[in-house]
């Protein structure tokens, strides 16, 4: 946008520039011409006198030596003729008088009329301009007076002051372009920290705030709203965590005071009820684990863990070590293939509870006989830890459901679990910097995948 505003602007002072100089420009050439007839004309009228009473006269010889002495001071050429048009003196080179232009003006003067205008001088021409007067007066035109006179010294008037007239729209324009750029970063700088700001809270940072005081009243009014509303957002959502926190942790108490209870009332239990009691402890069990897993993402959610130099490789080698006893017990093979060097920077212990979350998963729906494998590589900047089984899998459109609170195919109510554990993992990767995707492995099965930014080596 800011490149947008800036070329209109650039255009805006460019089409001003050029529509104020180029006026002034040829004003100036046609000025110039103005002020070359005016001189010109007084010495055509000078000539056309003295012609008038050099034309009566046996002896023309004082108007010829004072043409010849014109034409040799200005470089001009200057014709006296009849009344027929036919030249009775001249000066200046023969192919001067031959033309239209010499022809145009001499009929006018004939014809009793002084040229009034001259084409206008500009740098490329023309290179000679002729006009005429009338030898004598009214009815008693005797005669023309015609003047070929060069305009090199009115070019190079014209080429001058054009240039300087040039020089300065350059520097006008080039003054306007530094305001105009100017202008567009004090429009610009609010706009781009709410956009900084707004992609902050986008990205689940709730502290971000913008800052620029700068800009029109306007866009400062929409940053003080903003943040306003950022506060506000930010406050509602950290009450709503603190409740979820307080309210798992508040229950974990009474939740182990029951728990024993029920343990302890078993020995006096009744043959016929030892079944309901130990569905009883299933279900306390597994509203202790759903506990455990509110915590752990309220936690995450806080935001409050600052993001630190890990090192993923290690950590993924730790968690298929201490997964291999399970998976060997379930009849499950698990195999890796984990890179070295692989460093992200991400929150504490981000890359192990991810893979105890996918490695967990994929404990409870691959059947015995199957495979699960972790590989860990570095590629295109990023480091990628992913988590691939060949299990039943799931329907393409029920895996963005996966990653959602409580979220639990129709097919598995029944298997133990809070449907926390994607979630908590999904928002470990997003609050990492990271992503986490899940796609269908070939040729069945389920491809889980932690993308996280690459950290550059030490």
């Amino acid at each position: 946008m800011r490149r947008r505003l800036l070329a209109v602007l650039m255009a805006l002072m460019g089409a001003a520039t050029v529509l104020l100089s180029v006026p002034l420009a040829d004003a100036y050439a046609r000025g110039r011409t103005e002020h070359l007839l005016l001189q010109r004309r007084a010495d055509a009228v000078r000539f056309a006198d003295l012609a008038d009473r050099g034309l009566t006269e046996a002896d023309q010889s004082e108007l010829a030596a004072e043409i010849h002495r014109y034409a040799q001071l200005y470089g001009a050429g200057v014709l006296i003729t009849d009344t027929n048009g036919r030249a009775v003196l001249r000066a200046g080179p023969p192919s001067w008088w031959s033309g239209p232009r010499v022809a145009e003006a001499k009929d006018r003067a004939l014809a009793g009329r002084s040229t009034e205008r001259l084409p206008t001088v500009r740098p490329w021409g023309p290179d000679m301009v002729v006009l005429a007067e009338p030898v004598g007066r009214d009815e008693r035109v005797s005669g023309a007076a015609v003047l070929a006179v060069p305009t090199d010294a009115a070019r190079r008037d014209v080429t001058t002051r054009w240039s300087l007239i040039a020089a300065g729209a350059l520097v006008a324009f080039a003054a306007a372009a530094l305001a105009a750029g100017g202008i567009t970063r004090w429009l610009m700088r609010p706009v781009r920290d709410l956009d900084r700001a707004v992609g902050g809270l986008a990205a689940g940072s709730l502290h971000t705030r913008a800052v620029s005081d700068s800009g029109p009243p306007e866009l400062r009014r929409l940053r003080r709203h903003f943040n306003a509303m950022a506060e506000g957002m930010s406050e509602s959502i950290r009450r709503q965590r603190d409740f979820v926190a307080d309210a798992s942790h508040q229950l974990r108490n009474p939740l182990a005071t029951l728990v024993l209870q029920l343990e302890n009332v078993e020995p006096h239990l009744a043959p016929a009820g030892r079944d309901e009691h130990t569905r009883a402890l299933d279900e306390a069990e597994r509203l202790e684990e759903l506990l455990d897993g509110l915590l752990a993402l309220a936690r995450v959610e806080s935001g409050t863990a600052e993001r630190t130099l890990q090192d993923a490789s290690a950590a993924a080698r730790e968690r298929a070590v201490a997964w291999a006893p399970v998976y060997r017990e379930l009849g499950v093979g698990l195999a890796a293939d984990i890179a070295d060097g692989l460093r992200v920077r991400a929150l504490p212990g981000a890359v192990g509870r991810v893979l105890d979350a996918l490695l967990d998963n994929a404990a409870k729906f691959v059947p015995p006989g199957g495979r699960v494998r972790i590989d860990a590589v570095a590629r295109d900047g990023q480091v990628t830890v992913r988590v691939r089984d060949d299990g039943p899998g799931v329907p393409d459109d029920q895996h963005a459901a996966l990653v959602r609170r409580f979220a639990r195919g129709a097919a598995h109510q029944n298997l133990p679990g809070s449907g926390l554990g994607l979630a908590i993992a999904d928002e470990l990767a997003r609050a990492s910097g990271g992503t986490l995707t899940i796609a269908p492995a070939t040729p069945h099965g389920l491809a889980v995948e932690l993308r996280l930014p690459a950290a550059a080596t030490p």
